[in-house]
């Protein structure tokens, strides 16, 4: 008897794969190692730069932080010169009234007293009495004279009786030179 095997034997044929495929997948494989390997280095290159990033921010915080610093320092600066400069105003302007009062008490002759003294920007009046009238001349030609003064004008002498007395109230003006 004759015995026919229909089953399909043991053996297997080897897959025999185009070569186009075999290309094709082994181009696959290479374009999937190459995405993998360059988003490794990509994220290497992201890590990096923020890395970098955060170096500079705190640097710049330090920096802002110096700047904040100068800011007020130079500010602190401003203030003292301007506190400088007025008391130096306010030395230069002391000297005017002591000036004025020295001056006008120097070259006050006997017989001759003040009542009122204003002086208001350089500008000043004076109020007084004198025993005579050469008294009160000779304060006004004093004051003519002095080298601190400038437009002295007497402008009212009047004589006036004090209990037995006889003197003479006196208004004069002046300017002075700062």
């Amino acid at each position: 008897m004759i015995r026919i095997n229909l089953l399909p034997s043991g053996k297997k044929k080897p897959l025999v794969l185009p070569p186009s495929i075999l290309y094709g997948i082994l181009a696959a494989l290479i374009s999937i190692i190459f995405i993998i390997g360059f988003s490794f280095y990509l994220s290497k290159q992201v890590s990096a730069k923020e890395q970098e990033i955060a170096v500079k921010e705190q640097k710049l915080k330090s920096l802002q932080a110096k700047l904040t610093e100068v800011q007020n320092y130079e500010k602190n600066n401003k203030e003292v010169r301007e506190k400088t400069e007025i008391i130096e105003q306010l030395k230069k302007k002391q000297i005017v009234p002591l000036r004025l009062l020295d001056e006008v008490s120097e070259m006050l002759p006997k017989g001759v007293w003040l009542t009122n003294l204003t002086d208001r920007l350089g500008a000043v009046s004076m109020e007084g009495y004198a025993f005579t009238n050469s008294d009160l001349v000779t304060y006004v030609q004093n004051l003519k004279n002095s080298k601190y003064f400038t437009n002295v004008m007497l402008i009212e002498s009047r004589q006036a009786e004090v209990g037995d007395f006889s003197i003479y109230k006196f208004k004069l003006t002046f300017n002075i030179k700062v």
